[in-house]
């Protein structure tokens, strides 16, 4: 029973997400939006309630399954790709960099933020 309250919260928070995408033409996928409300909401809670942890370790067991669609879509259109085959490939390229970059970039300054917030409060307590 856990499992099913856990996969409905899961995808409330994705329908919810899709709505207010589409309420208000944000351009993001609703998804997207549902998982960042979720990250928020469990990030308020500061733990992940057990029938959301039971669902998602579920989902994540079966994860390869989920691949299976993307696999079938690129076989049907494999010619598009072949003919689009340096756009695509400059795309994944220029995006991972940007990815990479913006990672490297956010853990900097998250390192930095904690160690000045670690600092304070030892001299706080100090």
């Amino acid at each position: 029973m856990q499992f099913l309250n856990g996969i409905t919260l899961l995808l409330v928070y994705q329908l919810v997400g899709e709505v207010v995408v589409r309420l208000l033409d944000v351009p993001i996928p609703g998804p997207v939006l549902g998982m960042v409300m979720l990250f928020v909401t469990l990030a308020i809670r500061g733990a992940t309630p057990e029938p959301v942890a039971q669902a998602s370790n579920a989902l994540l067991s079966h994860l390869s399954l989920l691949f299976v669609p993307a696999g079938v879509g690129m076989m049907v259109h494999f010619d598009r790709i072949a003919a689009e085959w340096l756009p695509i490939t400059l795309a994944l390229l220029i995006s991972t960099l940007v990815t990479m970059a913006a990672t490297a970039l956010i853990m900097q300054f998250t390192t930095r933020w904690l160690v000045g917030h670690r600092e304070r409060e030892g001299q706080d307590h100090g």
